[in-house]
């Protein structure tokens, strides 16, 4: 039996009998029994073909064990700060700006589905016990769309989930949540009809929970989705926010309401549009923090990093009630990706981060005094795609940046690269 367990009690969450944050002296009641979370799915990557490309970022080399480390060293600063959850893949996530996914070999499963990678499993064991320690829970994710073209065939699916369930069985782990896929619905999963077909989907979350002995089992949608058939197989109903809008958001929100189920609503995985999250905290459900940028292309820093981590950081805590210092009017704002390590292939990839995004109008982006890009939507970006995408930048040494900051209310901010370094 481990420190930490986590429980589901019709729409709220508990750890250790009692309602998560109601340990807080400070807490806001509607805060009680939320799960807030953060994406670190790259918490027990590695790359089997290729890894020296992830000697990258300021790091001489690769070393997954360290990586599994470092996230594991993080953890209390983020515990902190409310996080309660994280979710780590067994198959990662996808380095959206810099590597394509269809080149790594992330893959811990045998092409049957029948064996476990013992260096995989030893880091993903040791990550569930650090967070166990420190009393946080671990949403571990069997798999991720790219990566399951290692698995021959559906029969091949079914041992996987079986192994991984009987893995987190074995350990003896109280502090896991189950995701059986991320965003079943994606096109990577079309090689496997059984992950990507809402059926299919059901029967693997019941034989997740039947092998797992019991854990709590859901699987999420991409931004925006939502099926009533595989909430009704959840334990609890995972969904996703990214490239939706705060309206959306919401509108997605009270139609799985709707259905009233009575089980807890976790978006495990939204963006840096901070935004967001208080439309999880008026609804009464958990949000996910997702930074494609900093936590998931290897080796991620798993720190709170200045500028948007910190910022979700800020809101979290502040809409759960924790008190922290509050942050300073000229420390609202921060020029982010101009960091001197954060390049690659001669590109970086800059963005205006905000405590209160809700706040500004918009922002234009100038490189040596030429207006290259203007942003209207959160997360505030030069070349934005989406709330979870932007296009890259030459990253020119001598390039002079600056953000001129739009208010709502009419002031105009200037932040500049040299402020911020």
């Amino acid at each position: 039996m481990g420190k930490t367990t986590i429980s589901i009690h019709n729409t709220l969450f508990r750890i250790n009998g009692d309602l998560t944050y109601s340990e807080i002296p400070t807490n806001r009641p509607e805060a009680q029994g939320l799960l807030m979370n953060a994406r670190f799915i790259q918490g027990v990557f590695d790359d089997v073909d290729d890894p020296g490309r992830f000697a990258r970022w300021g790091h001489a080399e690769w070393d997954p064990t360290a990586h599994t480390q470092g996230l594991i060293d993080a953890l209390p600063q983020w515990y902190d700060h409310g996080l309660r959850a994280f979710t780590v893949g067994f198959q990662g996530g996808g380095p959206c700006f810099t590597i394509d996914n269809q080149t790594i070999a992330n893959n811990p499963f045998g092409s049957d589905g029948a064996r476990l990678d013992a260096a995989y499993a030893e880091r993903m064991d040791r990550l569930i016990r650090g967070a166990d320690e420190i009393g946080m829970v671990v949403i571990v994710s069997f798999f991720y769309g790219a990566q399951t073209r290692f698995l021959k065939d559906g029969r091949a699916v079914r041992r996987a989930v079986t192994t991984a369930s009987q893995f987190l069985r074995d350990g003896g782990y109280t502090n896991v949540l189950i995701e059986v896929a991320n965003e079943l619905n994606i096109g990577d999963f079309k090689r496997h009809p059984i992950i990507q077909e809402p059926e299919g989907m059901a029967s693997l979350i019941d034989l997740a929970r039947e092998t797992s002995g019991g854990m709590a089992v859901g699987c999420s949608g991409g931004g925006g989705y939502r099926n009533r058939e595989v909430a009704e197989a959840s334990d609890y109903v995972l969904i996703h926010g990214n490239g939706t809008t705060r309206q959306r958001y919401y509108n997605m929100i009270r139609e799985v309401q709707g259905w009233e189920l009575h089980r807890p609503i976790v978006c495990n995985e939204d963006s840096q549009a901070i935004g967001q999250i208080d439309v999880a905290f008026k609804t009464g459900t958990s949000w996910g923090y997702y930074n494609n940028m900093t936590k998931q292309e290897p080796p991620a820093d798993w720190s709170i990093t200045k500028g948007e981590d910190s910022f979700f950081a800020h809101r979290m805590a502040a809409g759960i009630g924790i008190e922290i210092p509050e942050l300073s009017e000229g420390n609202r704002f921060y020029l982010q990706g101009l960091e001197p390590h954060m390049t690659y292939a001669g590109e970086r990839w800059i963005r205006l981060a905000s405590l209160y995004p809700e706040s500004i109008d918009f922002v234009d982006f100038y490189k040596d005094e030429t207006l290259v890009s203007t942003a209207y939507d959160e997360p505030f970006a030069v070349g934005f795609v989406t709330n979870w995408r932007q296009q890259g930048v030459p990253a020119g040494d001598e390039d002079q940046w600056r953000a001129v900051i739009h208010l709502a209310g009419g002031d105009v901010i200037e932040r500049r690269g040299e402020d911020d370094s």
